[in-house]
């Protein structure tokens, strides 16, 4: 496959965005913004990959062309709606891979966006519902809470109680949270409050509380892609050494799931295609949509043998000035989770750290980054892996 480059992009804001009433005004903050960061005009830009949760956020249920709203140069160029549950956002993005790998164009824009927080709350739990198996999974206490409640007990079941563990990633993220511009909470929780069963951090779905699970967000963020060759004249450009995506069955009762197979698929093939290991990696974007996940990431990424992710927690290894930091921007525990966004918010983040445009973020080392964005309970799961190219 043609080598693919990330050479511009642009982040809104994640949280309640009380003046971002609507898909089209959140694509309207990222689209035209990524454009002008990767120095090129908008008429260059050959075919639009859109990145939204296709379950009921939003009655506009075909929002692919709402990118024009705000770059009505894109008229007439092929735009197309990608949908992979949490991994939406990934989806698109290796959906302008192929555009470019094919030579239909030169330029792809990709945008993810959501609006999540002008649905009702339990209306919100029916719909992220949807990413599990609803024939089995519909009635689980606690919606897709209680989904991930169920694979930490099986854990703590199989590895013993990793509370401790679970608390510190998420003071961990929140503390990392503090330093992104855009994060939705940026505030430092401490340990003590994440550790702690209290009215300000109930249980949700036991074992994990409120600090265990990600937050209900609106937000966008776009990037530019183009191949290696074009990239060589850019201002910038961040190459994938590797892409890959892996899909397991939807049903959590037909797999090991506390071992997110799929995960550990994914991240090994990535590491062949790209020739490094964990090792090489100088820091990691991972899917912690609950605590457990992160801790299981860990295990999945091979930073931990299975059953002593709690270590690299604990231990202090993905600290910002851990061995091998992970969520430096906050994750989606303190960044937020607004599901089609999430995906290429995480690629956008990466590309900041290695090009040494990650502000108050920005880590010492940043050579090669890696990034694990899952649909589901580890169903679709897609990572990349990252390097400055110039």
């Amino acid at each position: 496959m043609t080598e693919a480059c990330i050479v511009g992009w642009a982040h809104s804001p994640f949280g309640r965005l009380e003046d971002a009433p609507d898909l089209e005004t959140l694509m309207a903050r990222v689209a035209r913004a990524a454009i002008e960061d990767a120095g090129i005009a908008p008429e260059e830009i050959d075919g639009g990959f859109v990145g939204v949760f296709g379950e009921g956020f939003t009655p506009q249920g075909f929002p692919a062309s709402l990118v024009l709203q705000s770059v009505p140069e894109l008229r007439f160029k092929p735009i197309t709606r990608f949908e992979n549950a949490c991994a939406t956002g990934s989806a698109a993005i290796h959906g302008a891979r192929d555009f470019l790998a094919s030579g239909r164009g030169r330029f792809a824009l990709v945008v993810g966006a959501e609006k999540m927080t002008a649905t009702p709350g339990p209306k919100v739990g029916d719909i992220l519902l949807t990413a599990s198996y609803r024939k089995t999974e519909q009635d689980i206490e606690g919606g897709f809470a209680g989904v991930f409640g169920r694979i930490a007990e099986a854990y703590f079941q199989r590895h013993g109680d990793q509370s401790d563990a679970l608390a510190a990633i998420a003071a961990k993220n929140h503390r990392n949270g503090v330093d992104n511009p855009w994060a939705q909470m940026r505030k430092d929780l401490g340990y003590e409050f994440c550790r702690t069963e209290s009215e300000k951090n109930p249980y949700v779905a036991r074992p994990l509380k409120r600090t265990d699970c990600s937050l209900v967000s609106d937000g966008a963020a776009a990037l530019v892609m183009t191949d290696a060759e074009t990239a060589k004249a850019m201002n910038k450009a961040v190459r994938f050494r590797a892409a890959v995506q892996v899909n397991d069955f939807l049903p959590i009762a037909a797999r090991d799931i506390v071992r997110f197979e799929g995960a550990r698929e994914a991240w090994s093939r990535a590491y062949a295609q790209a020739g490094v290991g964990v090792s090489d990696l100088s820091f990691v974007e991972t899917h912690d949509c609950f605590t457990i996940a992160e801790l299981i990431e860990y295990e999945a990424m091979g930073l931990a043998p299975e059953g002593q992710g709690a270590r690299a927690a604990l231990e202090g290894w993905t600290a910002a000035g851990g061995r091998l930091p992970v969520n430096r921007s906050g994750g989606l525990k303190s960044k937020g989770h607004p599901i089609g966004a999430t995906g290429v918010s995480m690629h956008v983040l990466t590309a900041m750290q290695l090009t040494g445009e990650a502000g108050a973020m920005q880590l010492p080392k940043a050579d090669i980054g890696g990034v694990f964005n899952m649909g589901g309970a580890a169903v679709a799961n897609y990572v990349s892996i990252l390097e400055r190219a110039r």
